[in-house]
């Protein structure tokens, strides 16, 4: 089975390998992990399709008997014949649902699996760009299409089929010319079946489309609801939601409109009248008996269940691939970022150096031009600037969250593309301004960087962070749980706890982009003399508008438009730098 391999910073390896050249074959490597569910699901609608002809044969049998020969004792043997042959064809048809249902539950599960793993090893690059509301669409909805696409989808789908192909192998027994009428609806089911599809597969696409459009407006309320409230535009952005809404009404609505003018039902009416006329022409002349008649009739009956779960089952799989598609979609978009599994794993001692690097984000914008400098280990280097000047882009180069546009990043002389990605990131730390911490407890939160640490180190962390007291505060102290992105906590001491996250991986590379910002002045001194125990015997990078952080770092990068305006120790530049000595008089 041929497979495309799709760049990505983390890969796990799992044992089942998928097929992402497109839907199809990506869907049948999903399948074929469980071709016997997939046996079985077919035995069961092969068997409940044959023992569904038994009724009417047998029926049409009676008759005859009773007319022909006036004996009723046939009629229990007849009788006790057809219950048994239900009550396997219950057993069978159960098989037949549980194989499908089964089946289903299986690769909504898998595909969830491949697909939370793929967006973990998307880049940074990517979640940017890609919409939050729309992915957990995909994540979520999409998923579970891709279940009902099985079950009920496929399952009837196949069921029905055998039961076309009920009169089309047992009418010919009672006259070869019999077939006419089963294969002539047919031939006339599967051309208006193949047109229909057609006509399908763009309307099931803009359903799902317009529910990830619609489920991404949502996702951005939620997450913008104070901003939102804080200029009372809930009115607009209802307004918004409704249009939105009103264009995934307005899609069902096209796909339900379609579904009507199907002409399954009108076909199934002139199946039963051409075929009941033809037994009769045949009974005229002596060809049928009257049990033949309501036999063959009997089965052209069978003909009622592909018809009336076509429209449904159809609609369901035209809505799982569409689904599917998007899915694979996601997944099979590209990071531009790999792991490098075979990469450098040594331990980082702190040397780093930029050449020429410059950077640009897919759309096109230059933030960073030609940057060049080089830190030696251990050194503190403040990056100051406008906003929007490019410090943090700059930072995050250094552990790929971004890769370099032009130019190289170096990290003990090695370039970061050139080191395992796991390996470099885990010797680096950033805490970012935009502090995120989950809804987990203190104790989870703090550890997360080193899931085994013990009690005593996650607490000489807290002390280190200046966390301790307040977390001791809380009535269950380190076990609190704190609400979703921390916000049960106040900014001061969402930082703190992030600092201590920090504290406790002891990394060799730290990163504080503007961490102490919330944090108020009679705290700022114990954190000044953390971070300043921290940056020893680590190379510290530190993103900051304080003055008093500045002052004391080794290095200092001043950034202007993307490009270095001055580079210096803060008695340099004081005396050399009208941007930087600029900083201190405003």
């Amino acid at each position: 089975m041929s497979t495309i391999e799709v760049p990505a910073e983390f890969t796990l390896a799992r044992k089942n390998k998928f097929d992402y050249s497109n839907v199809s074959r990506w869907i049948l490597s999903h399948v074929r992990p469980y071709w016997g569910i997939m046996l079985l699901l077919v035995i069961g609608a092969i068997g409940n399709a044959v023992l569904a002809v038994v009724v009417p044969v047998l029926t049409g049998d009676a008759f005859d008997s009773i007319k022909d020969h006036m004996d009723t004792s046939v009629l229990l043997p007849l009788a006790l014949t057809i219950g048994i042959s239900q009550i396997i064809r219950g057993v069978l048809q159960f098989g037949r649902n549980f194989g499908a249902e089964l089946m289903a539950q299986k690769m909504e599960r898998d595909i969830r699996d491949e697909l939370y793993l793929s967006l973990l090893g998307k880049s940074m690059t990517f979640h940017n760009l890609q919409p939050v509301g729309d992915t957990m669409a995909r994540s979520t909805n999409d998923v579970r299409e891709v279940n009902y696409m099985f079950s009920p989808g496929v399952n009837l789908v196949v069921g029905s089929f055998m039961f076309i192909l009920m009169p089309l192998f047992f009418a010919p027994t009672y006259h070869w010319s019999l077939i006419l009428t089963p294969l002539i609806f047919t031939v006339i089911y599967f051309v208006a079946l193949a047109r229909y599809l057609k006509q399908l597969a763009p309307i099931t696409d803009d359903v799902r489309a317009t529910f990830g459009a619609m489920n991404t407006h949502l996702s951005e309320s939620l997450d913008g609801i104070e901003i939102m409230k804080g200029a009372a535009q809930e009115e607009a952005e209802v307004d918004r939601f409704i249009f939105n809404a009103k264009k995934v009404r307005d899609a069902f609505v096209q796909q339900g409109e379609l579904e009507a003018r199907y002409i399954a039902m009108l076909l199934l009416g002139f199946a039963f009248a051409g075929g009941l006329f033809h037994a009769l022409l045949l009974y005229q002349a002596g060809m049928l008996t009257v049990g033949q008649v309501i036999g063959y009739f009997g089965m052209l009956q069978l003909l009622s269940f592909p018809t009336f779960t076509s429209t449904f089952a159809y609609s369901q799989i035209s809505s799982g691939i569409s689904s599917a598609r998007r899915i694979l979609d996601l997944i099979n978009s590209e990071t531009h970022l790999d792991q490098n599994a075979s990469g450098t794993t040594s331990q980082i001692r702190g040397a780093i150096e930029f050449q020429n690097v410059s950077f640009k984000y897919p759309s096109g914008e230059i933030i960073l031009k030609n940057i060049s400098f080089k830190v030696k280990p251990g050194q503190t280097v403040a990056i100051v600037g406008q906003t929007g000047a490019g410090k943090t882009s700059l930072a995050k180069l250094i552990n790929r969250t971004y890769d370099v546009s032009a130019g190289a990043v170096l990290v003990d002389g090695v370039d970061v593309r050139e080191w395992n990605l796991a390996s470099l990131r885990e010797q680096i730390s950033i805490i970012e301004q935009d502090i995120f911490l989950f809804s987990r407890s203190l104790n989870d939160n703090i550890a997360f960087g080193k899931p085994g640490a013990s009690k005593n180190e996650i607490m000489a962390a807290s002390i280190a962070a200046q966390a301790h007291d307040f977390i001791l505060d809380f009535d269950e102290s380190y076990a609190t749980i704190v609400g979703e992105r921390g916000a049960t906590l106040s900014g001061g001491q969402r930082q703190r706890v992030a600092l201590a996250r920090a504290f406790l991986t002891e990394p060799k590379i730290l990163v504080l982009d503007d961490s102490t910002s919330a944090i108020d002045s009679a705290t700022e001194d114990k954190i000044q003399r953390a971070i300043s125990n921290a940056a020893r015997g680590r190379t510290t990078f530190i993103i900051t508008h304080r003055l008093s952080q500045i002052r004391w770092a080794d290095l200092i990068i001043v950034l202007r438009k993307g490009e270095i305006a001055a580079i210096g120790s803060h008695e340099e530049l004081m005396q050399t730098s009208e941007a930087y000595s600029r900083i201190f008089r405003e």
